[in-house]
């Protein structure tokens, strides 16, 4: 993967940024604001996969998210604390996620 420029996105490319991916939605506020979308499992296994899945991409992507875990559903929420903000990376690592979950 290409380095992405990691700084605050304005409130534009964010909404332009939002639309690009399907069911995140932008959650807090200020510098706490975030992208965030919550997955549902058949199971908990699957749940469990998934969350180890997630922290594997973020370890390759060199970011984190907060991850919120109960038996069969997982919300996960991408953003950037050194920009206070959301950046590219974010939406980035949102389409990565979902790319986590076979169709």
């Amino acid at each position: 993967m290409s380095a992405l420029e990691v700084r605050a996105l304005k409130p534009t490319e964010v909404i332009m940024a939002l639309g690009q991916i399907s069911g995140w939605h932008l959650s807090g506020d200020g510098e706490n604001v975030a992208i965030e979308k919550t997955f549902d499992f058949a199971q908990h296994t699957h749940a469990l996969l998934f969350v180890n899945s997630v922290g594997w991409l973020s370890e390759k992507l060199n970011h984190h998210p907060e991850l919120v875990l109960t038996y069969r559903r997982c919300a996960v929420r991408w953003n950037t604390h050194d920009v206070h903000g959301l950046s590219r990376l974010d939406f980035e690592a949102a389409t990565q996620t979902d790319a986590l979950i076979p169709t």
